[in-house]
């Protein structure tokens, strides 16, 4: 004798199984999607490899001078000056002749110790 609790129960298991067919498939679909990225990202990176190797044989010095000697009369290439990337007075002053600032001038004279024992025996308290 079959009972609606039967029933139930059948229905409940068939629904549990089809849920757990349907996590299996998405599960599937993507373990097949990160395959195939990760195919794609080793793809990609190979060709990176590639042109790093192809851009590192294209800017051998030794190359590049044969094409120099050989295009010379049609390039007319000349060697770079070094003031055409930058006049000496756009370059950046060395640190140690930078203007010192004015407030700093006088904190540095201000913070001076004049008396070094009188300074260890004052207080920060004690009026000078």
């Amino acid at each position: 004798m079959l009972r609606p609790f039967d029933f139930l129960m059948v229905g409940a298991m068939l629904a549990a199984a089809t849920v757990t067919y349907q996590i299996k498939h998405d599960t599937d679909n993507k373990a097949a999607e990160v395959r195939r990225l990760e195919a794609e990202i080793k793809l990609e990176n190979d060709t990176i490899e590639l042109l790093k190797a192809d851009e590192a044989l294209l800017t051998q010095p030794n190359r590049l001078e044969r094409l120099v000697q050989t295009y010379a009369a049609e390039l007319q290439l000349v060697p770079t000056e070094p003031t055409q990337l930058a006049r000496p007075m756009e370059l950046p002053m060395p640190k140690d002749q930078l203007p010192v600032p004015e407030g700093e001038e006088g904190a540095l004279s201000a913070s001076a110790p004049s008396d070094p024992i009188k300074d260890l025996i004052t207080t920060g308290s004690v009026d000078r």
